[in-house]
């Protein structure tokens, strides 16, 4: 029979498993402002980043769609312009986040780096050395405790 404390304590620890979830984040080091829109079921408002500025958001599951996806682009209204997008995708299932990265309708960082990495440094990331990217599969699966950064014109 549970007693009081221990329905409290069953109580903290699925709280602390909730909350165990990281963060997709980007962070603009362009010497430009750039616009992110997360993308699922529905469409967030644009979020402008300047130099030095930063987006993120839980992960999470959208129950329509099964991912979420950050549109990243130069013009403030490129996402409905038809202006090169870069997309940072990502699906969270169960305590495995998956990521990735891709462009459409052109390449909006050609000759900037970008990279794509894990806070758990034995997780795989992706580099886009010329903001172009390269053949194959950019599919990626980490532990999804820790936050995935997509950092723009990285150093």
């Amino acid at each position: 029979m549970l007693n009081s404390l221990s329905i409290l304590a069953v109580g903290a620890a699925l709280a602390n498993l909730a909350s165990a979830v990281g963060n997709a984040r980007v962070a603009n080091n362009c010497p430009f402002a750039v616009t992110a829109w997360s993308v699922g079921s529905a469409v967030s408002a644009p979020q402008t980043l300047g130099t030095g500025g930063s987006y993120s958001e839980p992960f999470q599951l959208d129950p329509t769609t099964g991912g979420r996806a950050i549109k990243i682009t130069i013009n403030p209204s490129g996402l409905y312009t038809g202006d090169p997008e870069t997309i940072f995708a990502y699906s969270l299932q169960g305590s495995t986040v998956w990521y990735d990265l891709s462009d459409v309708f052109g390449d909006a960082f050609s000759g900037h780096t970008l990279v794509e990495a894990s806070d758990n440094g034995k997780c795989p990331f992706i580099i886009w050395s010329n903001g172009i990217p390269p053949a194959g599969s950019q599919v990626k699966n980490c532990g999804a405790e820790a936050n995935v950064t997509l950092t723009l014109c990285a150093n």
